[in-house]
């Protein structure tokens, strides 16, 4: 898993690349990131587009700040991005959303 970000000056915003290994996504067909940035809604989440070596990207633009988010699998299954900025807690089921930090 990867956060890869690249300021844009023209814009001031970055463009985050999210990438979910292929060994992560395992036999998934569809691969989403859903976030602060689009309020949690996996009908408004980026879908990730499938590379040739089984792993899935997608980038989002996004204004400086600190933004949680988590893979979704499927529509099904979430996973966290092991290579975040940092983790905190999701609240009800004790487990951690992942969080980018621009």
């Amino acid at each position: 898993m990867a956060l890869t970000k690249t300021f844009v000056k023209s814009r001031s915003l970055f463009k985050v690349t999210f990438t979910l290994p292929a060994e992560v996504v395992d036999s998934a067909k569809k691969v989403a990131v859903v976030g602060e940035f689009n309020g949690w809604d996996p009908e408004q989440a980026t879908a990730l587009k499938k590379q040739k070596d089984g792993s899935f990207k997608g980038t989002v633009e996004l204004t400086a700040g600190e933004y949680q988010f988590r893979y979704l699998l499927d529509n099904e299954k979430w996973t966290n991005d092991l290579e975040a900025d940092k983790y905190v807690p999701a609240g009800v089921n004790a487990e951690e959303n992942s969080v980018v930090v621009l």
